[in-house]
Order: C-alpha cells, then structure tokens, then sequence
C-alpha cells in the first residue's frame, strides 16, 4: 500500500505540520528545519514498504534533518536507514562523523543514535528503512559504517545502489506478491555492502549463524497457511541442509512437523473463536491452515485441547451472545 504527499495542495501555512505528522506517523520521528520561507516550502513524499523494509522517496526543497537525543530515546524499535542520494548532494552526520553524498553513493544512519542531515541544495533522495534486529549485525560494526560514504568505487556498494534505487522507484516490487521473495536478499545484499566496507565478510556469517534458530522459527511462523510448507522448504530456505535443520531446532526441544502442527492448531483455535470467522466453516478454516482431512483434524484438534472443533466454537459463540446481551442491558435505563 503506498502513500503520497505533495504540499501544493496545502496552503503554505500548513505546509510544516503537514510534512511533520506524514514523517512522524510513516517514517521516523524528526525535527525538520526548512530553509526557504512557508510559501516556498515544496515536499513531495512517496512511501511504500517492501516487506519488513519501509521506502520513502523524497523531493523538496532544501531543509536539515535532526534526530535528537530525546527522539532516539523514544525508538520502540531501532532502525537502520539507508539513504540513497540520486541528484544533488546533502550531508549524513552520526558519531562525530560526516558522510558527503553525491549520485551515486549512499550512507547509512542509525535511529537509536542522534543524527543530522543536511539538504542545503534541496532533496532527491530515497530513505529505506530496515529493522535492526533483521540485519543480526554486531552494534560495534554498525557503529563504524554509520555516516561513511558508500560510493560506486566499491563493487559491491555499486551494485547495493543501483539494486535498491531500482527497489525503490519501481512501483511493481512494493506489490505483496514480491515481498516475501525480495526481502531476504535485500537484508543479505546490505549486509554484504556493510561487511565489505570493513574488508571482513566474516562478521555478517557469525552473525548470521548466531540468529538462523531464531530466523527459522520466525519463517516457519510466517508461512504456517502456505500448504507447501515442508522441511525441505525451510531448510532451502536458509542454505542448510535438512538434517542440519532438525539439529539446530534439536539444539531448542523443536520437531520441526511437531512444531508446525502445534502452531497451525494454535491458529485454527483463534479463528474458530473470532466472531469475525463465524461465516466460515471449521473445514474451510482447517483447510486455510493446512489441515486438508477435516476429520483427521477434528481428532487432532479434539486431542489437543479437549473440546471437538464445533463445541469449542459453540462455547465461545454462547459466551459472545451473553456478554451482548449483558452490555445491552447496561446500556438500558433502570426501570422503577
């Protein structure tokens, strides 16, 4: 879903505050400084998201960007931006150190750090936002490659620009359907930029290793509808082979097909007990979570929680009809 700002159809008093409330409610909490007069002020902000990675490409005129101390604090979850520069030039300033970026080059800032950025000549730039804890990259590493030039001298920083302009100006990838098959590239490709910059493609795999238990768990959980799901899937998935698969979840007390199964059960309980489900029915909500034999399933279901698939619906439809019926006499007047 994308979302689009320009400040010509705001008058020119509204113009600050308009910008303000679209970076704060989309993007990231910021003091914004223009530098021309209200009436001058011309913004206009695209934003996107690519699964877990938010896009916002920007046109304006000249301003400077402060992330303060007191804002840093306030990050619920820290991110890192990549801030690609497409015409004119602008400053990044994190860590007592400054990044000049010119087209072509790129230079990363982190949100739980205060920062600056200087758009003297005016903004063409694309902001990429991506959760920290995704990258699983040490905080001493990010520390040294935040606010340093990442320029086309490099290969590989080469090829991370003309990727993620490319992602970020073609309207096709933000679809949903690409999402899922982009992100983990895109997360692998900023690694390797980072780690090169620093000459040691060492660091990104430690890290790597350290979080793919936690990475696996985390796809698993996130195609549990997807009927094809298989060990063989998940282990291509993360380059590891099955049986190294079933030793690493081993290592935490997970069956793989065991942990599934429990999962998907899990899901068919919250769904049964939606009143917003209450239109579907138990086999089409089994089957939306990958139990095709709706008796098996109500066997397997019945096992698990003591109450058949039907019953357990039943008691919280029954359980919906008297809390209803209990606000609306509450909402009656007493009689006398």
């Amino acid at each position: 879903m994308s979302a689009t700002l320009d400040t010509a159809s705001f008058l020119p008093g509204d113009r600050e505050e308009a910008v303000r409330h679209a970076v704060w409610e989309s993007v990231v909490r910021i003091d914004i400084d223009h530098h021309p007069p209200p009436e001058d002020i011309s913004v206009k902000v695209k934003l996107n998201t690519v699964g877990c990675i938010g896009v916002c490409s920007g046109q304006a005129t000249g301003m400077t960007i402060r992330r303060t101390q007191r804002l840093a604090r306030e990050d619920a979850e820290p991110t890192i931006f990549l801030g690609l520069q497409m015409a004119g030039t602008s400053v990044v300033t994190q860590h007592d150190r400054q990044a000049v970026l010119r087209p072509g080059e790129f230079a990363l800032y982190d949100t739980s750090v205060p920062y600056i950025l200087s758009f003297d000549t005016g903004v063409d730039h694309h902001f990429l936002r991506f959760p920290r804890a995704k990258l699983a990259l040490p905080e001493p590493l990010l520390r040294e490659t935040t606010a340093v030039t990442f320029c086309a001298s490099s290969p590989v920083a080469g090829l991370a620009y003309a990727y993620f302009s490319q992602m970020a100006a073609n309207d096709e990838l933000h679809q949903d359907r690409y999402a899922q098959s982009i992100t983990e590239p895109s997360l692998d490709l900023l690694r390797a930029a980072i780690t090169s910059r620093l000459g040691d493609s060492r660091l990104a795999r430690e890290s790597l290793d350290a979080t793919l238990n936690f990475r696996i768990l985390r796809y698993m959980r996130a195609n549990l509808r997807n009927l094809d799901l298989s060990t063989e899937q998940i282990a291509s998935a993360h380059g590891v082979s099955v049986r190294h698969l079933y030793t690493l979840l081993g290592r935490s007390g997970v069956t793989p097909g065991d942990w599934i199964r429990s999962n998907r059960l899990e899901g068919c309980r919250e769904e049964l007990a939606n009143p917003k489900a209450q239109y579907r029915t138990i086999a089409v909500i089994a089957r939306s979570w990958g139990f095709i034999d709706a008796t098996h399933f109500s066997k397997t279901f019945k096992r698990a929680y003591g109450l058949s698939p039907r019953a357990w619906r039943d008691l919280h439809r029954s359980r919906s009809r008297s809390q209803a019926g209990d606000c609306s006499r509450d909402g009656q007047p007493e009689q006398s």
